[in-house]
């Protein structure tokens, strides 16, 4: 895949924790190769941020708009930021 990388910093809100929200999160930045990590926060919300070619971030962005089938997400926050140069997925 050719393009720009970019990163991408989201914050997902509803129903996302318990849900298996992380690990379906991390399967598909796997399947788009896009690096990064994911995390619960006490609040409720989980956050995440996604690194990789333009075309692929968005589609996992996508993805987080929705989740997995448990999932209920009431709204999504997305900030642009500098890339960094990550490399894999963590969940965290």
């Amino acid at each position: 895949m050719t393009g720009e990388t970019v990163r991408a910093h989201v914050w997902v809100r509803g129903r996302v924790q318990g849900v298996w929200f992380r690990d379906s999160c991390a399967t598909e930045a796997a399947i788009c190769g896009v690096a990064g990590w994911v995390r619960n926060l006490r609040d409720g919300q989980v956050e995440a941020v996604f690194e990789g070619h333009a075309a692929a971030v968005e589609r996992v962005v996508t993805w987080c708009r929705q989740g997995p089938p448990r999932a209920i997400v009431t709204d999504i926050e997305q900030r642009p930021e500098s890339p960094e140069g990550l490399r894999g997925f963590t969940v965290r």
